[in-house]
């Protein structure tokens, strides 16, 4: 299944089952992808994360029932709220005022419309990159769990980078590394389920390393990469460049992403200099 029939039947899947539980897990389940990258290709080609877009359709549609003459009660539990209360402070901020004016004559209701998958034709651009077969290899990195909810991630990996700066991380990791000479950042797409994934800060290292207390060995398959040179300061030009893997390549290429992970490759340098080189590694198959 290529991403945009894949993320059609997501979103339709979405629209669907909105009253349930789950919804972003049962949603990537339904397009063939895990729970994190699913959240990654819906948020940069949507604009919103999965569970954001959920909130504000169900918000949507419970102003509709309202004004119909649902109760606030059922609306909020139908609606997966906890409580009356915390259903009106969602209520309030989206459409402006609390669940029990809806009903009122002339009550002005936010609406935010449902999604459809459509490929806009823009001028045209091209794109660097190459497919890459490797074979399996090595890491050696220190790894967390970072979760996609409210988008903690955007800021608990930036956390996670200073830190490993600071605590000997990176030269622990200079030690054992082989070609290429650079860090990774890699994104594992597990757990299988719920928002979380696995984060790691590594490098390339030997088959035969040991790994130090506080980091671990991962083998990764054999796989083939689309491999994209980025070329800016971080961390815009590598979001500029994940914004044009999802929005230009994927869509129209004939390749998807395989959903076990990703890479991006620092090399040493100035990481905020206009000319600092990294890369991305995504692993692919046929759509």
């Amino acid at each position: 299944m290529d991403l945009v029939t894949g993320l059609q039947r997501a979103l339709d899947y979405l629209e669907g089952h909105l009253t349930e539980e789950d919804l972003p897990g049962a949603a990537a389940r339904a397009a063939h992808f895990s729970p994190f990258y699913f959240a990654r290709m819906f948020t940069f080609l949507c604009g919103h994360t999965p569970a954001e877009y959920i909130r504000l359709r169900r918000l949507t549609l419970a102003g509709s029932e309202l004004a119909a003459g649902a109760k606030v009660l059922d609306t909020a539990l139908k609606y997966g709220y906890e409580s009356p209360e915390s259903f009106a402070r969602a209520f309030a901020r989206f459409h402006g005022f609390p669940p029990s004016q809806a009903r009122k004559e002339g009550a002005h209701l936010k609406s935010f419309s449902r999604l459809t998958v459509q490929i806009s034709l823009k001028g045209g651009t091209t794109m660097d990159y190459k497919l890459v077969h490797k074979p399996a290899f090595c890491v050696l990195q220190k790894a967390e769990t970072h979760s996609t909810e409210q988008e903690q991630n955007l800021r608990t990996i930036p956390d996670f980078w200073e830190r490993a700066a600071g605590d000997g991380t990176f030269s622990t990791l200079f030690s054992h590394m082989t070609a290429p000479q650079a860090l990774l950042g890699i994104c594992w797409a597990e757990p299988a389920q719920g928002t979380s994934f696995t984060y790691g800060i590594g490098t390339v290292c030997a088959p035969d390393c040991a790994a130090p207390a506080g980091f671990s060995l991962r083998t990764i398959p054999a796989r083939t990469w689309a491999v994209f040179p980025c070329r800016g300061a971080m961390p815009d030009a590598i979001q500029q460049l994940w914004q044009r893997i999802c929005g230009e390549f994927f869509p129209t290429s004939g390749y998807r992403p395989t959903g076990e992970l990703d890479i991006e490759v620092y090399p040493e340098g100035d990481m905020h200099s206009p000319d600092y080189a990294s890369e991305i590694w995504v692993p692919v198959e046929k759509a």
